[in-house]
């Protein structure tokens, strides 16, 4: 395929008086790992749930591999290939980690298919071994990494990681990041908001700035560290 695997193209989310983002717009190429960072409330997981088909844009489109995806239903969309994690882990407490996988395998797959597929996804992100456990007898990276598992269970082609990292110690955040970066050896391609900066600027290739739902910058994490906006509006003075 010629040209970027996802396009963002001029994209406004209001809710009632209140406008969420603004105009937005940056290309991301296959094989990418595209940093979203910004303020709390400056608009990132409104951009992922409008990416995702969970909000339907006020204005703009988004294209993937080409093809108009905009305001289509969330099913639709991850059925064309990308789908998201969730901020706050979002899975079914009491039943198996297997089953929570599972789900997310049952987009393309008969529930026999989708139960070896969320095997292999387990194994995938260093989980085979606790496939039988209830979910809510797993710690909070087991967790992540079971969100992590579902995501990858749909087949992606782009994969949105909201937050995954929250909450871990720095040998946890590593071993996130060991992942992701296989997971981009394998083919995919990730865009991940997090407020972790060692993550962000070490995992990342290029990273986009949000800042009251409008794109404040854009580049590379050398870049973006010497930005002045972006360091006021953001990162603080240590990065100045």
């Amino acid at each position: 395929m010629n040209g970027p695997l996802l396009e963002i193209r001029g994209i406004s989310k209001r809710f009632g008086g209140l406008q969420a983002l603004e105009d937005l717009s940056f290309d991301v190429s296959k094989g990418e790992i595209v940093g979203l960072i910004g303020p709390n409330g400056a608009g990132k997981s409104t951009l992922f749930n409008t990416l995702v088909g969970l909000h339907k844009p006020t204005a703009g489109a988004v294209r993937l591999e080409g093809k108009d995806v905009t305001g289509l239903r969330p099913h639709r969309i991850a059925k064309r290939g990308m789908t998201k994690t969730f901020q706050n882990v979002a899975l079914f407490a009491e039943t198996s980690v297997l089953d929570n996988v599972l789900i997310g395998a049952l987009l393309r797959e008969s529930v026999a298919d989708a139960r070896a597929t969320a095997r292999t996804c387990l194994e995938r992100v260093g989980l085979a071994g606790v496939a039988e456990k209830a979910a809510s007898d797993l710690s909070f990276p087991e967790r992540a990494r079971v969100e992590v598992a579902r995501g990858l269970a749909t087949r992606p082609k782009v994969l949105l990681l909201d937050e995954v990292m929250a909450a871990l110690n720095r040998v946890e955040m590593e071993e996130i990041m060991v992942l992701i970066r296989s997971l981009r050896e394998d083919g995919l391609t990730v865009i991940v908001v997090e407020h972790h900066m060692h993550a962000i600027m070490s995992l990342c290739e290029r990273i986009v700035v949000l800042n009251f739902g409008r794109k404040i910058a854009e580049g590379s994490p050398q870049e973006i560290s010497r930005n002045q906006e972006v360091v006021r509006a953001y990162l603080g003075r240590e990065y100045a």
